[in-house]
């Protein structure tokens, strides 16, 4: 993202632009953690509302902020579910991002506990260092070393990922 943005991204041009910018990005890291497409677009929808609220105290690049609120939306397993889904004769969209993962690694992610899953996520896909992934997450080095480790020790033991 351009300096300019981040030094505007408290006003509604420089958020805009922001959002223009980095939602692709935003949505993808959603999807991985949720795995449905419509609760990674509510996910980041949720994350920047709270982001434009917070605009203000936002110092320097927007994003890890907006990841962290992401996250933390997650990870708390708080997130209003809406029941008002109407069953219909035709399934709804299906499109599938052209970067998900392997079937058997996605369920493999998925039995990952939350905050797990969110530091393999961010550190994998997002292709984070342990220190952005760090400030994103609000937690030391040393915690995402220790879960990574934990994770990725998780998925070497799971059985949809054996390799004959």
């Amino acid at each position: 993202m351009s300096p300019a943005v981040v030094a505007m991204v408290t006003g509604r041009a420089g958020f805009d632009e922001f959002v223009v910018a980095r939602s692709g990005a935003l949505l993808r890291t959603a999807y991985l953690l949720t795995r449905d497409r419509h609760l990674a677009e509510d996910l980041v929808q949720t994350a920047l509302a709270k982001a434009w609220s917070a605009r203000r105290r936002i110092v320097g690049d927007p994003e890890p902020y907006v990841r962290r609120i992401m996250v933390n939306e997650f990870a708390s397993g708080r997130r209003r579910k809406w029941r008002g889904e109407q069953p219909t004769a035709e399934p709804p969209d299906t499109h599938r991002p052209p970067d998900e993962p392997d079937p058997d690694l996605w369920h493999a992610l998925a039995n990952l506990p939350r905050r797990q899953r969110a530091v393999v996520v961010l550190r994998f896909f997002d292709d984070l260092t342990e220190a952005e992934t760090a400030r994103t997450l609000g937690v030391s080095v040393g915690t995402v070393k220790s879960q990574t480790a934990r994770a990725l020790a998780k998925l070497r033991v799971d059985p949809l990922l054996e390799v004959d």
